[in-house]
């Protein structure tokens, strides 16, 4: 008997991605699953319902898509209240955001749910094709430069005119992960002078190597910023300190800065302050990609554009979303990568590993099973 994968339509508000395509679909058929889709899920990520049927999908309204299916797959977790009429012991694979909605967590494991979340994959090599953060994060950066730009009221690249010379707009990237290696790479593409930092050191070669000045804190000795599986941990105060005086010299000549700061399962950390922000020129702007987990800077607001001391802060909800089509492929292969990497060739449902299985899962046999959840 085949395992029957079910792709449902995302009901978050403003969510336009969906976790299967048309690509993936035909791989998932490839091994032997069979895949339903709820009807309109691809929609506004440009993919018609015929694309799917095309691939070899079985369309459908919920109900039906849910009925016996062994993996419901998702962006964002579906409600609970959508699933009645899945079956226990159905996994949900998606991006459940578990520190932030842990009701809904207990709520899946009440249902007799596996949920797993994707975004808790462990940052090892054979995981990397699996990692819904670092693919979505890619594209976040990018489109973080093309905000700024479409907000700034200037040129980005140096212009040589025989009317004068206009000016290369100066870029600052507040946290080189993916998104902010990403941002670098495109402020520089489109002709900006660009400068970056980092609370981990070791960021530093990759700032050079993509053409851009490092601003860093020197003379603190034993701070390297470097947590577990690659994440940024919070600073010392005397880091903080060095930091933010450095910072400040720097962020009151910048045009555009663009802040990427996030620490798993806490509140993004406070990188500009209202005085910061006043420092700079009128006419800047500052996107700010932590806005939904409480923002790297004062006064953002999540879903809005505002000014402060004739400063734009940007604080778009779901930057991912903005780029649907694209993020959606990426998003559906990390699933792909990471369902068939553990597939039971014999019609089972995928026999995952201590590593990952015990990294991700959060419920289990009616239980809250994560150790994260239950510390």
């Amino acid at each position: 008997m085949s395992v029957r994968i079910a792709v449902v339509k995302e009901s978050t508000a403003g969510e336009k991605r969906v976790s299967a395509t048309p690509e993936t679909v035909k791989k998932f058929a490839g091994l032997g699953a069979e895949v339903a889709v709820e009807s309109g899920a691809g929609s506004s990520a440009s993919i018609s319902d015929q694309a799917y049927a095309d691939a070899g999908a079985k369309l459908g309204d919920r109900a039906s898509v849910l009925k016996d299916a062994d993996i419901i797959l998702g962006v964002q977790g579906p409600d609970p209240d959508s699933l009645k009429g899945a079956k226990k012991g159905a996994w949900i694979v998606a991006g459940l955001n578990p520190f932030g909605e842990r009701a809904r967590v207990d709520a899946y494991a009440a249902a007799g749910f596996e949920a797993l979340a994707m975004e808790l994959m462990p940052r090892i090599t054979r995981a990397q094709s699996m990692d819904i953060l670092s693919s979505q994060s890619n594209l976040s950066g990018y489109k973080a430069v093309l905000d700024a730009a479409s907000e700034y009221g200037r040129a980005f690249p140096m212009m040589m005119t025989a009317a004068g010379t206009v000016s290369a707009a100066r870029v600052f990237i507040m946290g080189v992960g993916v998104a902010g290696l990403q941002a670098i790479a495109t402020a520089r593409r489109l002709g900006a002078q660009v400068s970056a930092t980092d609370v981990r050191s070791a960021t530093k070669e990759q700032i050079q190597s993509l053409g851009a000045k490092p601003i860093f804190v020197e003379n603190v000795a034993g701070i390297e910023g470097e947590g577990s599986g690659g994440y940024a941990t919070e600073m010392s105060p005397e880091y903080q300190k060095a930091q933010a005086e450095l910072v400040s010299a720097h962020i009151a000549k910048q045009d555009i800065v663009i802040t990427t700061a996030l620490i798993p399962g806490r509140p993004a950390p406070r990188l500009i302050s209202d005085a910061q922000i006043a420092s700079m020129r009128p006419g800047s702007v500052i996107v700010d990609l932590a806005v939904e987990q409480g923002g790297n800077v004062e006064g953002a607001k999540a879903g809005e554009v505002v000014e402060i001391h004739g400063v734009k802060i940007v604080g778009h909800r779901n930057v991912p979303s903005r780029l649907a089509a694209d993020t959606s492929a990426l998003f559906s292969r990390n699933l792909f990568n990471f369902l068939s990497a553990f597939w039971d060739k014999d019609g089972g449902l995928p026999q995952l590993d201590d590593e990952i299985g015990g990294a991700i899962r959060l419920t289990q046999n009616g239980k809250v099973v994560n150790p994260r959840l239950l510390s």
